[in-house]
């Protein structure tokens, strides 16, 4: 099956997963709202969002791994595969146990001199950590099984895993509704204790389906693969790890200087831009292992083929969701949340806009990291990733509103594309004119027309259904025919096309057999 075959067929399946598991999930978040409360629901994402910090780190050392996975099967190497997951292993125990350490020295810390936290909550708080300690140290373990899974593009997997997630976080909280037990501490085991059964369910399905996850650290380790694998781990956790603290940070600095019912805002606004993103993020899923096979079997330039086109169309689908609710979001909240807490508006606007700014050249990343040559980025990167925090902190200082924060980080955003297209020209061989003019300019121009039609009922009609019913509709009408007439040129169309008639043979020639 051709890449492009295996990207539709893969992101399809994770499609369908997504829209099973959408509307469930941000049901879900209202319900957790409802029962922990303004205060509680505060605390759990100040807290309890290291859980969802190092989910993140998670994935980042999981592509490191998958990197080396998929390019030694693009290399057809088999031997090297299973000497990559035994290497894998001893890494992440390593690095499972500096993370416990760590966060056990910050954790005494935060507890002791920043978080602003009421101080009949502070007994629970801390258990709610504990439980987030525990699960991080398993998750971690677990990531070359992630890699694995990913490496063999298995997203029929993924999404089976990812319905039964969002199904049982569903019943988490139904459950919390009616507890008879402190709910922000029952929430925070019930969670910890979910992420490790799904991740046990992963290291069972690899071990049985995949020859190359067999531990046998005697037969298969290589000093030559834990030294490359280690330095590339290292700079990626670098990386990983500055960006990670940094959006943490995020956190720790509104409450410090707002409290706890602005941290609430921002989790509801990361609930949503995460939920509306999820679409841009499985086209990445789906095309990672594709950079890395094609750069494995040593065709360049079908991996920047490859990561542009996963750029252009990771960000149309993400432009798709965003323009409506950019749109009508005081609606949409009201109807979803009753009370919506302050801030909240303001912070998911302007959240929903930088993940717009970073989707356009994000795949940039994955070419770079498929390429291997990754220190220099991952200094530079790092260095870059605590900019923002250390502005706000001026600015919050001078007396500036909580949303300048936000402000900031667009602005880094803007910043951190700018040195994606550098390292990518450099390392890669990228013509930053080509990426510029048939995926920046093009992906710009299709957002701002589809932005200025999809406004024009807000010029006829007062808020309510109907307006946002003609909204959705002008902004997809316009999407369709932006995106084919503006978004894509010539040759992919062509493209498009021939993808299309490939599908559409092999479906039909399935239904005559």
């Amino acid at each position: 099956m051709s890449s492009a075959n295996r990207i539709v067929k893969n992101t399809g399946i994770l499609y369908a997963k997504m829209g099973l598991t959408v509307f469930i999930s941000l049901y879900t978040t209202r319900l957790i709202l409802v029962s922990l409360g303004v205060n509680d629901f505060g605390i759990f994402n100040l807290v309890g969002g290291a859980i969802a910090m190092l989910t993140f780190l998670n994935s980042a050392m999981a592509a490191a791994t998958q990197r080396f996975m998929s390019f030694s099967q693009g290399a057809q190497d088999f031997d090297k595969q299973r000497s990559i997951f035994n290497v894998s292993i001893i890494l992440h125990l390593s690095i499972a146990l500096i993370i416990v350490i760590i966060l056990e020295v910050v954790g005494y810390f935060l507890f002791h001199g920043v978080f602003k936290i009421p101080p009949d909550r502070i007994d629970s708080a801390k258990l709610v950590f504990q439980f987030m300690v525990f699960s991080t140290a398993f998750t971690i373990i677990s990531v070359p099984y992630d890699a694995v899974i990913n490496a063999h593009e298995n997203m029929l997997l993924y999404s089976v895993l990812g319905v039964l997630e969002t199904l049982m976080k569903m019943g988490i909280a139904v459950y919390l509704l009616s507890s008879p037990f402190d709910k922000l501490v029952t929430y925070g085991f019930l969670v910890a204790l979910l992420s490790v059964v799904l991740l046990i369910i992963r290291r069972i399905y690899c071990h049985r389906k995949y020859e190359e996850c067999k531990i046998d650290i005697r037969k298969y380790f290589s000093r030559t693969i834990f030294t490359e694998l280690t330095g590339f781990a290292s700079w990626s956790l670098l990386g990983a790890s500055t960006s990670m603290i940094a959006n943490y940070g995020q956190g720790i600095m509104m409450n410090f200087f707002f409290g706890p019912i602005v941290n609430t805002a921002q989790g509801i606004a990361g609930q949503v831009s995460g939920q509306l993103g999820v679409f841009a993020v499985t086209m990445q899923k789906a095309l990672n292992p594709v950079i890395d096979k094609s750069e494995g079997a040593g065709d360049r330039s079908g991996m920047l083929r490859a990561s542009l086109m996963g750029s252009k169309v990771s960000f149309f689908l993400l432009m798709l969701f965003y323009i409506p609710v950019l749109i009508e979001m005081p609606f949409i909240f009201n109807l979803w949340l009753k009370q919506v807490p302050e801030y909240t508006i303001v912070f998911c606007r302007l959240l929903l806009i930088r993940n717009l700014v970073e989707q356009l050249f994000i795949n940039l990343g994955a070419a770079i990291a498929a390429v291997g040559n990754i220190r220099r980025f991952q200094i530079y990167n790092s260095v870059l990733n605590f900019a923002p925090l250390v502005l706000s902190f001026i600015f919050f200082k001078m007396g500036f509103p909580p949303s300048t924060l936000y402000l900031v980080f667009i602005v880094y955003s803007i910043c951190s594309s700018i040195m994606l297209t550098y390292f990518a020209k450099v390392n890669c061989g990228l013509s930053v004119k080509d990426y510029l003019t048939n995926v920046v300019l093009r992906s710009l121009g299709v957002l701002l027309i589809s932005l200025i039609l999809s406004f024009c009922p807000i010029l006829f009609f007062g808020p309510g259904a109907l307006r946002l019913f003609i909204v959705i509709a002008i902004s997809g009408l316009a999407f369709l025919i932006l995106i084919w007439t503006i978004g894509f040129s010539s040759s992919e169309k062509i493209g498009i096309i021939n993808v299309f008639h490939s599908l559409t043979s092999k479906l039909l020639s399935k239904k005559s057999n």
